[in-house]
């Protein structure tokens, strides 16, 4: 098994490529502490090197987090975990996902501004976060205000250039294509 490593915008964050699905096309898992990891032997596999601070499954790849350390210690156990969790074909995640969809507390607007919004962020802000080693999620829309509500995930929690992505990237594609769209937030 041949595992690739890219580098993604965020310094402290590197995307694992095993060349196989991971997730599968539009599913994704985010850990973000040694706690979330439960459901997942591999997420704990990972956990368990030190210097390890967060995991983020993505379609076909994985995006692992430091704490500290170099990367060049950490690279190693890393990939000998993610290479030894596949090569056993044991499963990815055991039992349901637990993550409820919580939109509703972030505002109400239009249904059909809503659907606008859900497949700009689908089909052009989803793939070009993916490919960083990240995921945008959305969770709502105040008709009110105009604020898009947006949760980060992977590489892109935490990440120097998440507000510009915000900022510069997404909130004005979002705002031209919908002109109902005043602003974007992170949740």
């Amino acid at each position: 098994m041949f595992i690739q490593t890219e580098s993604t915008p965020n310094p402290a964050t590197l995307k694992f490529l095993p060349g196989r699905e991971v997730m599968g096309e539009g599913a994704v898992a985010d850990f973000p502490d040694a706690k979330a990891a439960g459901r997942s032997g591999l997420a704990q596999a990972l956990f368990g090197i030190d210097g390890v601070g967060r995991v983020f499954f993505g379609s076909d790849f994985i995006s692992v987090t430091k704490t500290d350390g170099d990367w060049k210690q950490l690279k190693a156990p890393i990939l000998g975990a993610i290479m030894d969790h596949f090569t056993r074909g044991l499963p990815l995640i055991e039992g349901a996902s637990e993550e409820t969809d919580d939109a509703a507390q972030y505002g109400e607007g239009d249904p059909e501004v809503i659907a606008q919004i859900k497949e700009l962020i689908d089909t052009r802000v989803r793939p070009a976060v993916a490919q960083d080693g990240g995921d945008i999620i959305y969770k709502g829309f105040d008709g009110e205000s105009g604020i898009v509500f947006l949760h980060l995930q992977g590489s892109c929690a935490g990440c120097p250039s998440s507000t510009m992505t915000l900022k510069n990237g997404i909130e004005n594609m979002l705002r031209h294509y919908v002109p109902e769209v005043t602003a974007v937030e992170a949740v």
